[in-house]
């Protein structure tokens, strides 16, 4: 356990989200030798996938390298969001607002909020789904700007029922004036990720849908018309295979894996508050983030005793010894009241970006992926996963934005993201300076 003032006796380095599920490789399933479908990946998108082909007379296979739900799927912050993040990439580059493409992204993005609110809803996944908003707070006065420049678009084509909250009246969404305003979203909502996660892999379960864990696929090969999975715990033929790795992405798809950026995510969970402190840090009980290039985003715990932070404590894997006070150092930036809180859980996953800063799904080199959520993966990868099962039934009934030829990768990147501790520090810097500058100006 590591030692220091801002760590809980009972402090944890996992997911404060395991104290309700754990991911687990009990009652080992057996890989079956064929099936119509095989899934590599048991996170949001694999079980999502999985249920849809189902519903369509499909038969599947669920193969996971690791304990069920041992991924990112556990580990997120539990925001949902209409679409609302898809935009500026690693590049530099950003999508027109008022092209066609933007519109049609931000439209299938808004239909992912819909796909995830109903799945809740049918299969009876008691998850503290929570649609209480989100409230995105303005770094500068330039940053309130360009939100409000966005309100009119997002209204249109996501149906986000967005509004612009100026700095004066902050204090009606956080006790604190740390920002310069911000825009609230209102179609938004939080869960919590763990239990979204085992009410997806019951309601898979309750289909007698093979969901195999400690089956790490080792090679993917072309046999017959179809493919031949190779797994540590045998072989399996099938018609179509679904790469559903994400963040976890690695050389059984190099094609892939050059075009997803694994950038580490860590989150805190604090100790219980005292009464009243919570509700009074976000009254209305909205996720918040910001629009700062090392992004934090917080929330109360489902519970609302407790502050779950997380954001870009580094761009990489670290301890908590190195993450956690930089994350509760950051939290106490934005709320004072909570300087000196402990930490009770600090734990780490991956979120998956694209060059484009766009979520894809498609076909490469014959087997269908979704990957590359950027930060919004619990609607977007169920959304994914639900539209490329769709595709393989034929049964969509309409083009899907996201699937698209273009997936960008780099000469200079084939997996491998050794730049994140440069970008990260240039990042802090330009963040550092935008900050001072709008103080001056103040």
């Amino acid at each position: 356990m590591p030692n220091g003032a801002i760590f809980h006796p009972d402090f944890k380095p996992e997911p404060f989200w395991w104290e309700a599920y754990r991911p687990s490789a009990d009652d080992l399933v057996d890989v079956p030798k064929t099936a119509r479908v095989a899934i590599v990946g048991a996170g949001y998108g694999g079980l999502a996938t999985a249920l849809e082909l189902h519903r369509h007379g499909v038969e599947c296979v669920v193969l996971e390298a690791r304990e069920l739900g041992h991924g990112a799927s556990t580990r997120s912050g539990g925001a949902v969001s209409g679409g609302v993040n898809i935009g500026k990439s690693f590049t530099g580059k950003s999508l027109d607002p008022a092209s066609d493409r933007a519109r049609g992204l931000l439209t299938d993005a808004a239909d992912a909020f819909s796909t995830i609110e109903r799945l809740v809803a049918e299969e009876n996944i008691d998850c503290s789904w929570q649609k209480t908003g989100r409230f995105v707070g303005a770094w500068t006065r330039k940053h309130y700007a360009s939100q409000a420049g966005r309100v009119a678009m997002l209204n249109d084509a996501a149906q986000s029922e967005c509004y612009m909250v100026p700095r004066e009246r902050q204090r009606e969404e956080m006790a604190s004036d740390y920002y310069y305003g911000g825009m609230v979203v209102e179609r938004a909502a939080c869960l919590h990720p763990a239990l979204y996660y085992k009410g997806l892999l019951d309601a898979v379960r309750r289909r007698g849908i093979a969901v195999c864990a400690m089956a790490p696929v080792g090679r993917i090969v072309r046999h017959n018309d179809g493919w031949k999975v190779g797994t540590g715990r045998g072989d399996i033929e099938v018609d179509e295979v679904v790469i559903a790795t994400n963040g976890y992405t690695g050389d059984l798809t190099p094609n892939l894996k050059r075009r997803v950026i694994p950038v580490a995510s860590h989150i805190i969970a604090t100790e219980e508050l005292p009464e009243g402190l919570a509700a009074s840090l976000i009254p209305k009980k909205r996720t918040l983030s910001d629009t700062r290039r090392v992004l934090t985003y917080y929330r109360l715990s489902p519970d609302h005793k407790r502050v779950i932070f997380g954001g870009r404590a580094r761009f990489t894997a670290a301890s908590p010894e190195v993450t956690a006070p930089v994350l509760q150092a950051m939290m106490a930036a934005r709320f004072p009241q909570l300087k000196g809180t402990r930490v009770t859980h600090c734990w780490t996953g991956n979120v998956a970006f694209t060059l484009d800063a766009v979520p894809h799904m498609g076909q490469d080199d014959g087997m269908h992926y979704l990957l590359g959520c950027n930060g919004s993966g619990v609607a977007m990868m169920t959304y994914l996963g639900t539209q490329t099962a769709r595709k393989i039934a034929r049964v969509a009934n309409h083009s899907n934005h996201f699937d698209a030829e273009d997936f960008p990768d780099h000469p200079l990147y084939g997996g491998n993201p050794w730049f994140l501790p440069a970008i990260g520090s240039w990042y802090r810097l330009r963040d550092t300076i935008d900050r001072m500058q709008a103080d001056w100006t103040s």
